[in-house]
């Protein structure tokens, strides 16, 4: 069976970014392309996964959903399954296998999964963990009175304790997942086994942040496969990477690892931990102290001195992916060496790394679930956070509050549910570097101690799910469906980000989906842009209204301040100009603003199947007063609402401004205007969107332009990067009082124009469920 999930894209022609021939480095976007057939086959992990903002063309049909309903849940202590009836086991196991994975593959243009259509299948129940299905042991190692520094007599301590290697083979026999992901695994390692090891690349001021996580990727890979084969030849491996990592020519004697980019120290540390625990049997005694001597000298010294300095900035009770990232990988390198370490710095930082990431990585999320940062750099802090807990309760028995210390940590997993649309995710602001070993796999295990099994069942379909976190994370007990009884909607009411998440459907490839912000535009750690009242729009399996990302990370004064003056906003991608939203006097927006929202939603909530029927008056709305965003204006007013049954979207502007006034969408589509200026049409591969200004407001017509400066803007410091093949659809207009009411019409399959509705004109402080039938 592991043979149907053969995974594509080896190394040259990677479909996770600048190896991928379709993504353009320089935009974010992807370029338009035909779309792949819907092979039966998943992608691996294997190669750097930089997800940004995608926007191109994938096949799919028009689907609905049918109302039902379904609480968000809460927190609450995961109920771990137990054996069972060994009959009752053997036949959950041998359904398990005869049904197989539910997505059919997730080699689809997005990297997304693909979901068959089927209205008749017993499998597609509601989220739970089966207490008769044969699942992990319960861990034999419980200590009365756990501590940082009291860790498991036996190997490996990190993460994948002897018993859990004990009881996986026969859980990867009765279980579809755990078998894709294990083949995947042993493939990737079979890659990387026949790579050089990791060249040192110093890349300015991000460091060598990715030759760490590359190296963290593949020890993974290496000590995995030999736990699982015993064939020393990837014992051997790992040694040759560790050598080349803490060998004279890579970096720098004095600070191999460059602890003032101190992710890349805390990364190797955590790379280092993983070999020398995992793989503890087949180190000789020399070995060993090499390795210890290496992970002191360049990894948990230097963080001794991070919290004993002020080096450390990140350990100021920063909430973000610095905090976890750093005290995740110092955490993981002085569990591992616990015991051996005669020099006590091991023991040092654990008094400094579990209280501090209590204080900075675990209110990395505010009430909300919405990460601090963005929804790219979720990625990141996740995975630190999710590495430090695990490692922390298999090695001492206690996370000690790193899961429950914020009550609403596990809001966190809803949050990327619903920041995940049909083709990629609403990834506004910067989405950060190569991903490589960063996965989205906290799921995984946010599912099972938090007893949400929707968040496994959501994150096991996706193409980076196969790494040996997910195999030791993955609780098989956990069955159904993660869509059955999950809101189309959700709104994210925090004021540091106010977004709202509105789709038709969680298991079609051609979904209708749009989110949009509004929030603060400071304290996301200047990893943000001038983006109140932005958008992202996907229908017929193509993003329409997309982002830029990330400018260059090495362009002068990039993150040294988000002032209203400061150089980060000169930059284009940065900048309001360059986000979907509305631009005043061709000036950037407040960074002070303190927009007011608004919404409702009927409720629909998708059912078992993945073949849904929307109601008519199925619905949602959004709106925000983002007046506070703006120079110059009286009011500015956003709404965004779901029409027709959720095929058709309206996004209307209430301006009254003294000064001149521009609509601005970012797309990827060829552009066609009519002759009157009122109408657009949008074109990728074979789909069209249609776009048109209802009662226009006199002057009011579509223009379009490159993604590019205004001639009349502040210089930045260095030239942007360039945005080729990024269209900026365009509406101007002098000062003055304008209502403008810009309808989406995706040309769905099959449809005409009687399929399409006009919408009554409603002020938007009007706006309610029923305004608009």
């Amino acid at each position: 069976m592991a043979a149907n999930y053969n995974a594509v894209g080896a190394a040259g022609s990677s479909p996770y970014g600048s190896g991928d021939p379709y993504y353009n480095e320089s935009t974010g976007f992807i370029t338009p392309q035909t779309a792949k057939k819907r092979t039966n086959n998943w992608v691996k992990i294997g190669v750097p996964v930089l997800i940004i903002v995608i926007i191109g063309a994938v096949v799919g049909g028009v689907l609905g959903s049918r109302s039902s309903s379904k609480s968000e849940g809460s927190k609450g202590s995961s109920s771990s399954g137990s054996k069972g009836d060994p009959a009752a086991a053997s036949s959950v196991a041998s359904a398990k296998l005869e049904i197989g994975r539910f997505a059919t593959a997730t080699n689809s243009e997005y990297l997304m999964p693909i979901y068959p259509s089927t209205t008749n299948t017993a499998a597609f129940t509601s989220p739970t963990f089966a207490k008769s299905a044969l699942t992990w042991p319960k861990d034999p190692f419980q200590p009365s009175n756990p501590g940082p520094t009291k860790v498991r007599p036996e190997r490996p301590r990190l993460i994948a304790p002897q018993y859990k290697w004990q009881t996986l083979p026969n859980l990867i026999k009765s279980d579809p997942y755990l078998q894709g992901w294990n083949a995947t695994i042993f493939g990737n390692a079979t890659q990387y086994y026949n790579l050089q090891p990791v060249k040192y690349f110093l890349d300015g001021d991000s460091g060598i942040l990715d030759n760490a996580r590359e190296v963290k990727m593949r020890i993974k890979a290496f000590a995995y496969t030999f736990l699982m084969t015993n064939d020393t030849k990837w014992v051997d491996r790992t040694w040759a990477e560790l050598q080349n990592a803490g060998g004279p020519q890579f970096g720098h004697d004095d600070d191999k690892w460059n602890s003032k980019h101190f992710l890349d120290t805390a990364e190797f540390t955590a790379a280092f931990a993983i070999a020398y625990d995992w793989l503890y049997p087949q180190w000789s005694d020399a070995q060993k102290t090499s390795i210890r001597a290496t992970m002191i000298k360049y990894g948990l010294q230097p963080g001794v001195e991070q919290f004993t300095t002020s080096a450390g900035w990140w350990k100021n009770k920063i909430t973000g992916n610095w905090n976890c990232v750093c005290n995740s990988g110092l955490t993981l390198g002085s569990l591992a060496i616990l015991g051996d370490d005669t020099s006590g710095i091991a023991e040092q930082l654990l008094g400094y790394t579990v209280p501090n990431a209590l204080e900075g990585c675990a209110q990395a999320t505010v009430d909300d679930g919405t990460w601090a940062e963005t929804a790219n750099y979720w990625y990141f802090g996740s995975t630190g956070h999710a590495e430090m807990s695990s490692a922390l309760l298999t090695a001492t028995g206690s996370h000690f509050g790193l899961l429950d210390v914020n009550s609403n940590f596990y809001k966190t997993g809803i949050y990327h549910m619903y920041a995940s649309g049909p083709t990629s995710l609403f990834d506004y602001g910067d989405h950060g570097p190569n991903k490589f070993s960063a996965t989205a796999n906290s799921m995984i295990l946010y599912g099972d101690q938090y007893n949400h099994p929707e968040f496994t069942l959501f994150q096991r379909e996706q193409h980076d799910a196969a790494e040996p976190w997910s195999m030791f994370w993955y609780n098989p007990a956990v069955s159904g469906a993660f869509w059955d009884g999950a809101p189309l909607d959700h709104f994210f009411d925090n004021d540091l980000d106010q977004w709202a998440s509105m789709r038709s459907s969680w298991t079609d490839g051609n979904a209708l989906y749009v989110a949009v912000k509004a929030g603060k535009n400071d304290g996301l750690q200047t990893h943000n842009d001038l983006d109140v009242g932005d958008f992202v729009l996907d229908a017929l399996g193509t993003r329409w209204a997309g982002e830029l990302g990330s400018a260059d990370y090495r362009s002068p004064n990039y993150f040294s301040s988000g002032a209203q003056d400061a150089d980060r906003w000169k930059y284009y991608r940065k900048m309001t100009e360059g986000q979907n939203t509305i631009l005043i006097n061709k000036a950037n927006q407040n960074v002070l603003a303190a927009p007011t929202v608004k919404h409702a939603s009927s409720g629909t909530s998708q059912g078992s199947s993945t073949v849904l029927d929307i109601p008519k008056d199925s619905t949602a709305y959004w709106t925000a007063d983002i007046t506070s965003a703006y120079f110059g204006v009286s009011s500015v007013k956003r709404g965004v609402r779901l029409l027709n049954g959720r095929k058709q979207v309206l996004i209307q502007d209430e301006i009254a401004s003294q000064q001149e006034v521009q609509w601005r969408m970012h797309t990827n589509a060829t552009v066609s205007i009519a002759d009157s200026g009122t109408s657009a049409t949008l074109t990728i591969g074979d789909k069209k969107l249609e776009v048109a200004l209802l009662s226009p407001p006199d002057g009011a017509k579509f223009t379009t332009s490159d993604a590019v400066r205004f001639l009349s803007d502040p210089t930045p410091p260095v030239a942007d990067q360039p945005n080729p093949g990024v269209t900026v659809l365009i509406i101007s207009l002098p000062a003055g009082t304008y209502n403008l009411q810009v309808l989406f019409n995706p040309q769905w399959s099959g449809s005409s124009a009687s399929d399409f509705v006009t919408p009554p004109s409603v002020p938007l402080d009007n706006w309610s469920l029923d305004s608009h039938k």
